[in-house]
């Protein structure tokens, strides 16, 4: 239907060195990873204004820190497995934690604690990764176990003033997400429908006429994490194709990024000096490798506190 998106090249940026591999067996990989002991599950890219590089380890409850030369810190190591980092416009540390829900984390002290843990009375069947708008409204998704087969993930938004809105319960397996640049529109990666699914957001901040905006092929997974370039470009994490699709904002293909490294490419971040050089969490690895784009990434703190 399209001409062949041209290919992009990575390169390995860092690698978790050996010191923090050490494989064992835990729940996350006796459900994700057939039983087999894992030294690590890098996701959650998201950089601080200093230039650093935030990243979770999922099994094993770690957060590190990597330093614009590459180097690894081990910033808090925890009982929980955090999927999603993002920082807020002030500083805040926030993590989806699929054990614990949301989470806030103080790099300072290592400190993680809880802020959101349930919805009434009801634990989240899983918590994926989040994303943060302009006004510091937190979206996230609720993913757990769901798929084809139990089409009931979730799409919440926790407002500023702490309300928290359920804008859908009928997702097969909702994952990365992020906003369209004017954010009249949320953009979903559903992981098991192997798509993305649009939600354009209303003035009172509902949702209606939720429609399916681009459509993949191929791979074990799916689409992972998202990330947005200042012209609206979309970068799509193919987790299983060992790919970082990028789509113009119509949804028509324009690179494939591939992986150096290998098939596990989980999710994405802009940085460097002019934010224009893409950063992939490569889980199978261990690894980060990052690609030159033409277009720098969206400016997440453009807005100050």
């Amino acid at each position: 239907m399209f001409p062949p998106p041209a290919i992009l090249e990575t390169e390995i940026f860092a690698t978790l060195p050996d010191e923090y591999r050490v494989p064992r067996r835990t729940t996350f990989s006796d459900v994700n990873r057939g039983g087999r002991p894992i030294h690590s599950f890098l996701e959650g890219p998201s950089f601080d204004r200093a230039g650093n590089l935030y990243v979770v380890d999922i099994p094993h409850g770690r957060v590190f820190r990597i330093s614009p030369a590459g180097k690894f810190a081990l910033i808090a190591e925890y009982d929980g497995e955090p999927n999603g980092l993002k920082i807020h416009r002030d500083g805040r540390i926030f993590i989806t934690d699929y054990k614990n829900g949301i989470m806030q984390l103080d790099p300072a002290s290592g400190a993680v604690t809880p802020v959101l843990d349930r919805r009434w009375t009801e634990r989240f069947k899983g918590v994926n990764d989040l994303f943060f708008a302009a006004n510091g409204d937190l979206y996230f998704t609720d993913q757990g176990q769901t798929g084809l087969q139990d089409p009931t993930g979730r799409v919440y938004r926790l407002t500023t003033s702490d309300r928290l809105e359920l804008l859908l319960g009928n997702v097969p397996s909702p994952n990365g997400l992020v906003t369209n640049l004017d954010e009249s529109a949320l953009l979903v990666a559903v992981t098991r429908g192997n798509c993305i699914w649009r939600l354009p957001v209303l003035p009172d901040g509902s949702t209606t006429k939720v429609g399916l905006f681009i459509q993949l092929s191929g791979g074990p997974g799916g689409p992972d994490g998202l990330a947005l370039d200042s012209e609206g470009n979309l970068a799509v994490a193919h987790v299983g194709l060992g790919s970082v699709w990028l789509f113009d904002r119509f949804g028509q293909p324009l690179y494939r990024i591939k992986s150096c490294a290998g098939m596990l490419t989980t999710n994405v971040a802009y940085g460097g000096p002019e934010r224009k050089t893409l950063y992939i969490t490569e889980s199978e690895s261990g690894s980060i490798l990052r690609a030159d784009l033409p277009t720098a990434g969206r400016p997440m703190f453009s807005h100050q506190p």
